[in-house]
């Protein structure tokens, strides 16, 4: 072969090499192409007549959003006329895409539209969905008359708000980070791990339950958890995010290298951000245990967190990081700047209360709503109604007299049984005037609820030893209420994975960083626990607590713990018995009035598989009772044992000391009844000095 040949034949491989597609790169964390889905909430939902929904989803504020794009999956009815029926989506009460609902396909359709991306905001932003939707077509009839049962739109919850973004670089120090390690991408990927050494001790466990704490309160999913494991290659590998929690000495070497040592790890804290271009890690360390506490206890304060915006924060004994729990308001604002509806018909506005799980609704409740509304409306038909989680409390009739200023007070009844977190809606029936059967659209019709709308709350402790009050008593008014976790001797990683579940909820209902949490291995003694709520997660041969009382249980193990055993409520097969796990919340047996959860199964597998059902809020309703079992097939069922539960009631004189109302009436009157001795006194010295005088 001549050279000529030779090196043309180099030449044309050389053009194809250079047309070949390049091989495409692994996408690293954080770059483009990352699309975070939010479905639409709750069950599906439905448009009728002339209304309106309203979606909500989140934007990072790490997050470089690039597209947003909904998605809509409906079905539309079948006698809607496509001509006249029309459906209009606002992004934060702006307009932007408007669309016609065919009746193909027997009404059901698919849609996505791109949303400008500047109508988006840093954190929750709102989608509405306003339908107009008619039956008839109105060409052979001067009045025209709809029927909103007719008139519908169905929008499936396979629906979504899709947002395309790519994540900026940590530029924010420790506060940056905190708010990606809890962010709901990396968490609904489970990216994110607390890590403890493989034999953490009880110090390390207490600062990372304060820390997860923390952590856990900014999680804003209700089925996913942050997960709790020890630090090894394996667990850590895949992490977009990890915190690290050790004493110095069992920080692994290739961290310890990245630790600043410029302050006397014997005499400080150090919580520092290292790795920050790989695998971004905060390291919380120290020498000194009850420093390393402390420094979990600052993590445990979203209000201390979010001032950290340097990568190393320094804790010394004089470090302040108390935070207690905001006291329980008895006047709870429902709006700051004031609310505005518009549009006919029926439109809402809900608002959430947040109480604590052990607090519930006692009497003399009242909600007083201070409102306005539009005055061309058809007050013969239009009224407001006040609902309590979807139970209507009370309405009123809309008049054109009060139109510029209108109240509703209503009594919040005591019937309704409500604890922990609830919601208020005010709903408005905005009801048109018409002329000839033609709506008058020269105004649109609006409400407008004011900001001097309030609920005065009065609560009461719910103090009944009882899953469904779960996280009391480990948790009251909002701090950790004297807990002591014993675990076993020997922890695998279900055993880290099922502490890491109920730490993820105690956190989420975790107000203060102030309260008191104690680690023990299993031979724990009766003066260790006594005086503390036990959480003892474990089996009944590597639990010797678990051990001890089981025949306190309800669902009892086998003398050799095999198996767990039938009683009154439930019959046990022998291998069904090894499968299942089991939640079980009964009087302490180290001291009256205090509470032991055990949280225990054959199998460290089928413990965490029940522990999941007191992780997250989205499988929290299946327990109630006193005993709960679960196994691997889903199943779940609760049982109450307990005849008497609980401790004590309040006495008469705190809970009028709970009560403004009544502590102002017996003030008054201890005053007055004061008052009048004193009258009566010197009216008698009066009266017996003139005696005198006479004689």
């Amino acid at each position: 072969m001549t050279t000529k040949r030779i090196i043309t034949m180099l030449l044309c491989l050389a053009i194809l090499l250079v047309q070949l597609p390049a091989p495409a790169a692994a996408a690293l964390p954080g770059e483009a192409g990352q699309t975070y889905e939010t479905s639409f909430t709750g069950s599906e939902i439905s448009l009728r007549g002339s209304s309106s929904q309203q979606q909500y989803f989140t934007v990072m504020k790490y997050w470089d959003v690039e597209q947003v794009t909904v998605n809509l999956h409906y079905q539309s009815s079948q006698l809607n006329e496509d001509t006249r029926s029309s459906v209009t989506l606002s992004l934060n009460g702006i307009p932007f895409y408007s669309f016609r609902p065919s009746r193909d396909s027997n009404g059901q359709q698919s849609l996505s539209i791109t949303a400008p991306k500047g109508f988006l905001k840093e954190g929750s932003n709102t989608l509405s969905i306003q339908g107009s939707l008619r039956t008839d077509s109105g060409e052979y009839q001067l009045c025209s008359m709809d029927d909103e049962q007719d008139s519908w739109l169905h929008l499936f919850n396979t629906s979504n708000i899709a947002v395309r973004y790519t994540a900026k670089p940590i530029t924010g120090g420790i506060e940056d980070f905190s708010a990606r390690f809890s962010g709901m991408d990396t968490v609904r990927e489970g990216q994110s791990l607390l890590a403890v050494p493989q034999k953490a001790s009880g110090a390390e466990l207490e600062s990372a339950t304060y820390a997860l704490a923390g952590f856990a309160k900014g999680n804003t999913l209700n089925d996913r958890t942050i997960l709790l494991l020890p630090y090894r290659e394996d667990t850590a590998a895949d992490k977009e995010a990890v915190v690290l929690v050790a004493m110095y000495d069992h920080l692994p070497d290739r961290i310890k290298k990245l630790v600043s040592t410029e302050n006397d790890l014997s005499k400080y804290a150090v919580i520092e951000l290292v790795n920050k271009e790989s695998q971004p890690t905060l390291v919380v360390t120290s020498k000194d245990e009850s420093l390393l506490i402390k420094a979990g206890r600052l993590l445990a304060s979203r209000t201390l967190v979010s001032q950290l915006s340097q990568d190393r924060k320094v804790v010394s004994d004089a470090t302040d990081v108390a935070e207690a729990a905001p006291p329980i308001s008895t006047n709870i604002t429902f709006t700051e700047t004031g609310d505005k509806l518009t549009g006919p018909n029926h439109q809402e506005q809900t608002y959430f209360v947040s109480l604590p799980s052990n607090r519930s609704i006692a009497d003399d409740g009242r909600i007083s709503l201070d409102f306005r509304y539009a005055q061309n409306l058809d007050f013969n038909r239009s009224l407001v109604t006040v609902s309590i989680n979807d139970t209507p409390i009370g309405s009123k009739k809309l008049t054109k007299e009060l139109a510029n200023g209108d109240v509703l007070n209503l009594n919040v009844p005591q019937s309704l049984n409500i604890s922990g977190n609830f919601t208020v809606t005010v709903a408005f029936d905005l009801e048109l005037a018409s002329v000839l059967c033609t709506p008058n659209r020269e105004q649109m019709p609006w409400a407008y609820i004011s900001k001097e709308s309030a609920m005065r709350l009065n609560t009461k402790d719910r103090t009944d030893l009882l899953l469904g009050n779960y996280p009391y008593p480990f948790l009251r008014d909002g701090i950790f209420n004297r807990l002591a976790v014993v675990l076993p001797q020997e922890r695998d990683d279900y055993t880290y994975r099922s502490l890491g579940n109920l730490l993820n909820m105690l956190g989420q209902y975790a107000e203060g960083n102030t309260g008191d949490v104690h680690y023990y291995n299993d031979n724990a003694t009766a003066d260790n626990l006594k005086d503390n709520n036990i959480i003892a997660i474990g089996t009944y041969k590597n639990n010797k607590v678990i051990r001890d009382n089981n025949d306190k249980l309800f669902f009892k193990f086998s003398k050799d713990g095999s198996t767990l055993l039938s009683n009154e409520k439930l019959a046990i097969e022998q291998q069904y018995g090894a499968g299942i796990g089991t939640l079980q919340l009964l009087e302490s047996p180290y001291e009256s009035g205090r509470g032991l959860l055990a949280v225990t199964a054959v199998s460290s597998e089928s413990n965490f598989i029940v522990s999941k059902l007191i992780g997250t809020e989205k499988d929290r309703w299946k327990v109630y009772g006193d005993g709960v079992v679960a196994d691997k097939d889903g199943t779940v069922q609760a049982y109450r044992f307990k005849t008497i539960s609980g401790a004590a009631s309040s006495s008469l004189v705190s809970k009028a000391l709970e009560r403004t109302d009544v502590l102002g009436f017996v003030t008054a009157a201890v005053m007055i009844v004061a008052l009048v001795i004193v009258s009566l006194l010197l009216l008698y010295r009066k009266h017996k000095k003139k005696r005198g005088d006479q004689a």
